[in-house]
């Protein structure tokens, strides 16, 4: 190693005048005054310089990780094609970053919860116990502190034990004294080898995780918000016990430890000879106080995300739902209903005939999208943008953060005729891969119909989210048959598509909005 690695690098992260630029705000100018008061207000400032230090510090001293799989461009990259099957590598133009590192990262300031899967001993652990350390644990203090997945685990293992001598003692639940575990009480929760816990015990597990508190004998611990981060061997789901599809889905992001490059095998060697421990000389100059994780918090909720990017979300989020032959009311005629009702989901997509199903997205899916899905999707695209020192969130930060977001979110219909073309088929295996298409797909289908320019149930959205204070009787009317055209409009279309199915809801929902006034405004005149 030629630097040391308990001593960072004075330069900048961002080449100068590229990071985000600071709006000029009064209040900045009332509360602080018109310059820094502090050395302490500006390292507050730059919380997004000290997370990009943070993040180099990890990939060039502590983990050996020469992976650029979140490629970003500022000019056109160089490609170039690979082996049989016609790979493309591609040469980022701008600074790029390792999914290893950055989500684990960003799950770290987002209070996130962060699966990290992989082959036995390719960092998965390390690189958590890292984390722990960033948020200003100490070594003993993380590693006491995680849980270790195995059979026998109990639930009295998990959360703590009730005093014995209470035992015998209560006359009522309420005067049993719980030995918590002190796990519990940290901002950075650790599960190894989660999927190793038996099911009863995933049941508290999930809990904690839901809703911050844990329950014995009817005495509550209520923990803080924390970062979590579970390790297993298998992103399946599978292991000594099944996870609980309610565990599986409060699971935030999923990332996946790359293999050991052999041409670092150098790295290795000097690290056995010099006993190289990276967890014990993490600088002290990157590790973030409570007050700094609160503040990056806050900055992280002011990233705007751009209309225009907002669209294009909500196109791709809708493609997924609908199942026109689920139900028979619009409002059923979705993958929740045919999930529900057990009934057999391949019968059911054979029904719908003469849609292109290698160009509807719909169908590579067995379900849609959930609020959750999507609110964390928003929150980690923010933490991204962010990280780069940016003010806004960009069309590349939301495509990145997709795949990890949803790799447990969307299960793959492998039925899907998509999935039969043998340019397709490796997506079976590459989930990331095969979610960055989806987005890709999606875009293009975006553009296609020219929905920027040409988006009329958005004009009729932004009209009733101006109010309906002061708005007359005809003015209501007009805009009713306004909405009642647009359905009529969309019904004539031989085909219906998932973003049709919304925008069907959508309209129906502002008709009733209208209705209800107008009959409010009729019965006061």
């Amino acid at each position: 190693m030629t630097n040391s690695p308990n001593k960072l690098s004075s330069s900048p992260t961002l080449p100068p005048n590229k990071g985000k630029e600071k709006k000029f705000d009064i209040s900045n100018i009332l509360e602080d005054g018109p310059l820094p008061l502090t050395k302490d207000s500006n390292q507050i400032n730059d919380m997004d310089e000290k997370l990009r230090k943070a993040y180099f510090w990890i990939t060039n001293f502590a983990i050996i990780n020469p992976f650029y799989d979140i490629e970003y461009n500022d000019t056109p990259p160089l490609k170039f094609t690979i082996g049989d099957s016609k790979s493309t590598i591609t040469l980022p133009s701008a600074q790029s970053y390792s999914s290893f590192v950055l989500l684990p990262l960003l799950s770290l300031i987002v209070k996130g919860k962060c699966l990290l899967v992989g082959g036995p001993g390719r960092g998965k652990t390390a690189s958590a116990i890292l984390m722990g350390i960033l948020a200003g644990y100490s070594i003993k203090e993380i590693k006491r502190s995680i849980q270790h997945g195995q059979p026998q685990m109990t639930i009295t293992d998990l959360l703590g034990n009730p005093l014995p001598s209470d035992m015998m003692q209560a006359k009522s639940m309420d005067e049993i004294k719980i030995a918590w575990r002190k796990w519990l009480g940290m901002q950075v929760k650790i599960i190894d080898e989660y999927n190793r816990i038996p099911t009863r015990t995933q049941s508290a597990l999930l809990t904690i995780m839901g809703d911050n508190y844990a329950e014995i004998y009817d005495q509550i611990f209520e923990c803080p918000e924390a970062a979590w981060y579970l390790t297993a061997n298998d992103d399946a789901g599978g292991g000594t016990y099944q996870v609980i599809e309610a565990l599986r889905d409060r699971i935030d992001v999923v990332v996946k430890a790359p293999h050991f490059n052999t041409r670092f095998i150098k790295d290795l060697i000097q690290r056995v000879e010099e006993g190289y421990k990276p967890e014990s000389l993490v600088p002290k100059e990157i590790i973030f106080s409570e007050e700094e994780m609160k503040v990056m918090s806050e900055r992280i909720k002011q990233v705007q995300f751009p209309s225009g990017l907002r669209r294009r979300m909500e196109f791709f989020a809708s493609q997924f739902e609908f199942m026109e032959y689920a139900g028979e009311q619009l409002e059923y005629k979705t993958k929740d209903t045919a999930k529900l009702s057990v009934a057999d989901f391949s019968r059911l997509s054979s029904l719908e005939t003469g849609k292109d199903k290698i160009k509807d997205i719909g169908t590579q899916t067995k379900n849609g999208l959930s609020v959750r899905a999507i609110f964390t999707c928003i929150n980690y695209a923010k933490a991204l943008a962010f990280f780069r020192g940016l003010n806004e969130v960009t069309l590349d930060d939301l495509s990145h953060v997709l795949p990890f977001v949803l790799h447990d979110k969307l299960v793959q219909n492998i039925d899907s005729p998509f999935f039969e073309e043998a340019e397709n088929q490796i997506y079976r295996s590459d989930r990331v891969s095969w979610i960055r298409k989806l987005f890709t797909l999606s875009l293009s289908e975006y553009e296609r119909l020219g929905l920027d320019k040409n988006d009329t149930i958005a004009q009729l959205s932004e009209k009733f989210e101006s109010g309906l204070e002061g708005l007359s009787a005809k003015e209501t009317k007009l805009r009713l048959v306004e909405i009642e055209k647009e359905i009529e409009l969309i019904s004539k279309q031989r085909k219906l598509y998932g973003h049709m199915f919304d925008d069907l809801l959508n309209l129906k929902y502002l008709h009733q909005r209208y209705t209800n006034y107008l009959k409010w405004v009729e019965s006061n005149v």
